[in-house]
Formats: structure tokens, sequence, C-alpha cells
């Protein structure tokens, strides 16, 4: 059971071929198995799963057949669960359960998902390799001496290892796209705003969006129905109705336009992973697309842009934490300002405080116009580049990631080089345009991502897109030895 997808356990389930206890209960003795190995879970809720699980199964007798109904899922661990701890991967809240669920969580629970538990991450989501958790990295299923990517790694690590079918992750600057590229499975960061963020821990508030990961698009598109809607308690949701992400899912490719930017393809990309986007833009053509180049001239100052503006916003939101009213606080403080500065120097890791520092640096008086302004503008400059590109085009194509998964510890000494592993997911963000990810093959036996980028609200497109190429190719179906 463990290798059947989210639309394949929906079909399942619908047949009564097997109950959601019995999937439950077969995905959390593979967990207890496996992820030992990996160091994807920060928390196993065994207890909810098995009480949600079987009032799915009542809710199925009494004939309910909604598509999530008693499948399993687990969130990162920022979204925040009721009871159950939420801790950003941070021993600044290493103790703290959060008092309510998060939107995301709200949605799908009452679509009947079961929730197996929270994952892993980077630090409060700050990382591209899934090394800055303060329980430790999440090791890659595919070549267990390399990262996952991050910050969703443990939610991207925990699906391509088949400890079960589909995850919520965050993306800030491509956190569900990368790890989705280098552990083989899809990933989709909607329109910003698109997902309520509602409940969701804040790294970036004008670029974190949540989304779905899993093996294949149609799972995506399942998992995006149940998350995806307006919400009034979060002041950026967007109130534009929510498609039938499945309906389009096989519509013809027929005379799409597909723009790949030539800046994509030049020094710095790995020339293994060019060769295998290039194929797959090949077989996108066979499906009828029509294949363009665009230009994204901004595109070189994204890198910089965003690591002024997300470590801006960061020093902002995590000022809250500070051993006051909820989380770490230190011992023994001999005054307030002791409390302060011991509780945030010994609940923060080392890279949460880096950008602290770098943000509240471009924030101060004499360097905001210097830096964090000039940021924002570069920002609309790298709007403007994509609108006007589809003017000509229908979406982009191009790699996820310049390289495939790093060795753990390679990076570490260096953290402007893992910075540099963003610089074709941030635009994105920072564009607040939605973009998906999904496996075109292999480098030495590392998964390889193509990503595609569309204009805003038209994720419809992507999963479309991604699923057709899915059908005629078998990347997705290829599963990590021992897993």
């Amino acid at each position: 059971m463990h290798q059947l997808t989210l639309a394949e356990i929906a079909r399942g389930l619908a047949a009564k071929q097997f109950s959601s206890e019995e999937l439950t209960r077969t995905l959390l003795a593979r967990i207890q198995a496996l992820d030992p190995q990996l160091n994807a879970f920060i928390t196993v809720t065994e207890a909810l799963a098995l009480e949600q699980a079987r009032a799915a199964d009542v809710r199925r007798a009494n004939g309910d057949n909604s598509p999530l109904l008693g499948a399993p899922i687990a969130h990162k661990d920022l979204f925040c669960t009721r009871g159950i701890r939420t801790s950003c991967a941070s021993r600044m809240l290493d103790n703290f359960e959060a008092p309510y669920d998060a939107t995301v969580v709200e949605k799908l629970a009452a679509a009947g998902a079961v929730t197996l538990g929270k994952t892993n991450m980077d630090e409060f989501a700050m990382g591209s390799a899934n090394e800055n958790s303060y329980y430790g990295p999440v090791k890659n299923p595919w070549q267990l001496e390399h990262v996952p990517g991050g910050s969703s790694g443990g939610s991207a690590a925990a699906v391509a290892a088949r400890l079960l079918p589909a995850t919520t992750g965050t993306d800030t600057g491509g956190s569900i796209r990368q790890p989705a590229a280098f552990t083989n499975l899809t990933g989709l960061k909607p329109t910003y705003g698109r997902v309520s963020r509602w409940g969701m821990i804040a790294y970036a508030s004008s670029l974190d969006q949540a989304g779905p990961l899993a093996r294949t698009a149609e799972d995506c598109a399942l998992l995006l129905q149940g998350m995806a809607g307006f919400d009034p308690k979060d002041s950026t949701s967007i109130d534009e109705p929510v498609p039938d992400y499945t309906a389009t899912l096989n519509d013809s490719l027929e005379g799409l336009r597909i723009g790949v930017p030539k800046e994509y393809f030049g020094a710095g990309l790995d020339p293994r992973i060019g060769e295998r986007v290039q194929a797959s833009i090949r077989e996108l053509e066979k499906l009828g697309a029509v294949i363009k180049e665009v230009s994204l001239p901004t595109m070189q100052h994204a890198v910089p842009a965003y690591y002024v503006i997300a470590p801006a916003e960061a020093s902002s939101n995590l000022s809250r934490f500070d051993g006051v009213r909820f989380g770490y606080r230190c011992e023994s403080p001999v005054d307030l300002t002791d409390l302060y500065k011991r509780s945030r120097g010994e609940g923060f890791g080392p890279e949460v405080q880096r950008r602290i520092m770098v943000g509240a640096y471009a924030l101060s008086a004499g360097y905001y116009d210097a830096y964090y302004l000039k940021a924002q503008r570069i920002r609309r400059l790298i709007k403007n580049d994509f609108m006007a590109a589809f003017q000509d085009v229908d979406v982009i194509v191009g790699p996820t990631t310049p390289n495939p998964a790093w060795k753990l510890g390679a990076k570490g000494s260096d953290p402007v080089a893992a910075y540099l592993e963003d610089v074709y997911t941030i635009t994105a963000n920072l564009a607040g345009l939605p973009g998906l990810s999904m496996p075109v093959g292999f480098a030495d036996g590392l998964p390889v991502g193509a990503q595609l980028l569309a204009p805003y609200f038209q994720e419809g497109r992507l999963l479309n897109i991604a699923h057709r190429y899915q059908q005629i190719t078998d990347w997705h179906l290829q599963s990590p030895e021992g897993f």
C-alpha cells in the first residue's frame, strides 16, 4: 500500500479495497521502521492519525467519497496544530503547543485527510538543505549522504521514501520546488494569496506561500484543491474562485506557448541538468507545445534582492520570540536585557541569527534606502520582466536548481554558496507567481527537476502540463533503493 499515490488511495478507499485505518497503520509502521535513517519527522501523531482514520472510515461507510477522505498526509512543522508541538525545527519553539489549527490544517482535516505527523525542516524555514534544524539534518533517500533540499526537506524526504503519499510544505524562495527537484517529486508553489497563511509561522510574510508535495501532478492537484481558497483571517488571502484542478489535467497542450529564458542556461548551470531539462522541453514539444526564447534580464539581481528583503521581514517577524510570552526562556536572567539576549542567543540557531542580523542592518535608519528600498525596486523590475514575457508565452520552463543535491555539510562553511542554489526559484516568490517543479531525470543517481512558471492563478495550467508530461515519461514512478 505504501507505493500508492494519493489518487490511487482515493480510488482504493472508494472501492473498499482497504480501509483508512489499515492504510494508516501500514504507513505508521513504515515511519517507525525507516524514519530513523532519514530524520524526516519531528513528531509522529499516531493517536490522532488512528482517530481520524476511523472517523474517515465511518464517513466512507455512510456514502461520503470525497477524494481526500481517509488519505494520509503530514504537515511541515510550521503549521500550527492544536495540542501538538509546532516547533519550526527550532529550540525556541521546542516546547510550544499551538492552541489552534492553521487554516491549511483545518481545511485538510475537514476534507478528511489523516495527519500522520509533523515533518522536519530548516529552522524557521531558513535554508536550502534542511541542515539548519535543531533536531538534526534530514537525509535524502536517494543517497543518504546528500541533502534533500530545504526548507521543506522533511516533507520531501518522507514522500520520496514512500512513508506517505503527500505532504504540505511552504515556499519562501523555492522551499517546495527545490526539495521536490532533489528528491524526484512534484512540488507546487501557488500564487501568493491563493492558500491561507493564517496559522503558518512566518519567515518572510510577503514571500511565504503554502503548497503541496507529492509524487505526481494529479496528487498535487488533489491536495491543492483541499488547501486553496479565500480566508478572511488572512489579510493577504485573495478572494478568487478556486477551479477544479483535476478537471483540466488532461487538456491538450497543442499550441501552448512555452518560453525558455536564455538567462537560465548560462554559466553556473550543471550541464547534466541542462541536458535533462532540454530533453523535457523536447517532450513537451512532441505534445504540441510551441517553444520560444524569452528574456528575464533582471534575474541576475534576484538573489541579492531576495537576501535583503527576506531577512528584513524575518528580523521583524522573529522579534516576537523574546523569552517572555511563549517558547524558550533562558535560565536565571539577571534583568530584562539579559533575558532577551540569552533567550534569543540560545534559542535561535546560527543561520536564523545570521538572517536576523542582516535584516536588522538592512532596515536600520542609515541603510534602509540603500538596501531595503532598492531591493524592493528590483523586485518590481523582476515582476515587470515576467509580465512582459507572458505577453508572448503562456508558461516559462527551465531548471529548478543549478546543481543536483550536494553532500551533507558541503556548503556549511559557505552560506552564500547555498543561497546561490535558489537562483531559479526565488524570482517566482519575488513576483508572487505560481511555480511547479517536476521530475525530468537523474544525474549520477540524483534526481533532476524542471521548473514551470505561469501567470497569476494559473496553477491549473502548470498541473496540466506536468500531468501530460508524466503520462509519457516514467521518471516520477522511480523510487529510491531500499524504500
